[in-house]
């Protein structure tokens, strides 16, 4: 791919956008505190000079994913929101107004994955340095930091054994049909029924006809793999093709709810996992987790995400310790000295074990530890806000890949959110300045 185009020549007989925009909005006065040069550099390693044509300019790759999760859009709903507001324009590095967008939807799923979780965490990065600029966040509040972990769900349908084993059966005969494999019987109709009256059965607290209808839809799809793998064998081609899926069919029509060990919980993310929180209204979530640090003092500008990773393998929460605190400490370039955690990390893995304190820990607790062990809590807020308003509670993306990056950009995006109400706090606060001295002036 070659180097992203520079197209500013088309602005030079337009009028600007700095002419007709309020250059103290907030959003512009963001633009002005982001080093845009900081993330062209580590966006731009992704971008080699060669034939193809040019990608599109860093600043806008990088502007729009900022906007996108700082007020929580889908990619569709960015496009449109973006070719109408001039601020918006303005934020991601265009001269003038555009009436057409120079962008496709898609350049920003292919970004995604050009860019990956390594590149985007840049994103966290610059957040953090430009809070510090603006006097939002000091060097203090990284030494002391509260870490705690949360689900982020996927977007998938609840998984029962009925419904996994009629998708299993409607997605081979599909996948059968373009490929030209004649199957003697499809089962499409009677296994739909069959799935229906499963959660009819259950419902009614008639669970032996139930498990007699699920087993009606286990013998059809094991009679679909059979009729698929008989027509298809010998020819390497087509068995390539239906390997992913036939293993996915196969593993839905053997598994148990009982059974322990990894299971599929979706034909299009079998890398979806079932994560217990304990919680009441939710016993289950599915996706993976994802780990989140925060300061636990009280910053000027808000509790900002200081590192978020997500998860895979639903690990124990004190094994993820060590490596989250090596990852935040090369991130912020500061050593941590204390780190609250919850009763869940109790046997964790990081080698400092005198500068981790564990919620209800009574033993060398002085005053000031004390105080700041009531501040640990102040971490569920910030995921609640994460995943409530900058889409980590339903994560789109598709992949481990996609886990990880919707993670970090959601976490970037809260704290962007927090840099622009600090922006225009401090307008208000220095207008406010300003009329009290001229009042003052006219008195005297």
């Amino acid at each position: 791919m070659a180097r992203p185009r520079d197209d500013r020549q088309k602005d030079l007989l337009r009028p600007a956008l700095a002419g007709f925009i309020d250059m103290g909005h907030p959003l512009v006065r963001l633009a002005g505190q982001i080093d845009w040069s900081f993330l062209d550099g580590r966006f731009g390693l992704v971008c080699q000079p060669g034939p193809g044509q040019p990608g599109l300019p860093t600043r806008l790759v990088a502007g729009l994913f900022i906007l996108k999760h700082m007020h929580n859009l889908s990619d569709e709903a960015l496009c449109a929101r973006w070719l109408e507001n001039p601020y918006y324009q303005y934020f991601c590095g265009e001269q003038s107004f555009c009436h057409k967008l120079p962008f496709d939807r898609s350049s920003l799923t292919r970004w995604r994955q050009r860019l990956g979780e390594e590149q985007l965490v840049t994103l966290i990065q610059e957040s953090l340095s430009v809070a510090h600029k603006t006097g939002a966040l000091e060097a203090k509040d990284l030494e002391r930091v509260a870490v705690d972990t949360t689900v982020q769900p996927k977007a998938i349908a609840h998984p029962t054994d009925a419904r996994l084993m009629h998708r299993a059966i409607v997605k081979l005969v599909e996948m059968a049909k373009r490929q030209g494999v004649v199957l003697r019987q499809s089962y499409l109709r009677v296994a739909k029924r069959a799935a229906v009256m499963v959660g009819r059965y259950s419902h009614a607290h008639q669970f032996k006809r139930a498990r007699r209808a699920l087993k009606f839809l286990r013998t059809r799809l094991g009679r679909v793999i059979r009729d698929i793998a008989r027509q298809i064998d010998g020819k390497p081609e087509l068995e390539a093709r239906f390997a992913h899926l036939l293993d996915l069919a196969t593993k839905v029509r053997l598994q148990d709810h009982r059974q322990r060990g990894p299971k599929v919980y979706a034909l299009h993310a079998p890398e979806v996992e079932c994560i217990g929180k304990g919680k009441a209204r939710a016993p289950y979530e599915f996706g993976c987790k994802v780990s989140i640090a925060t300061p636990v003092t009280s910053p000027k500008g808000g509790q900002f995400v200081l590192h978020a990773k997500a998860l895979h393998g639903n690990p124990f929460d004190g094994h993820t310790l060590g490596p989250v605190v090596k990852d935040l400490e090369a991130l912020t370039g500061v050593e941590t000295r204390r780190i609250h955690v919850d009763k869940g990390y109790r046997g964790h893995n990081y080698p400092h074990k005198f500068r981790v304190w564990i919620s209800g820990q009574v033993r060398r607790v002085t005053a000031a530890i004390r105080r700041e062990m009531k501040r640990r809590a102040a971490v569920e807020p910030v995921i609640g806000h994460v995943k409530a308003e900058h889409r980590m509670d339903r994560n789109y993306l598709k992949g481990r890949d996609g886990d990880r990056i919707n993670a970090v950009l959601a976490a970037a995006g809260y704290n962007f959110s927090l840099l622009l109400r600090w922006l225009a706090a401090l307008l208000r606060a220095l207008t406010a300045a300003l009329l009290q001295a001229r009042a003052a002036t006219q008195i005297a």
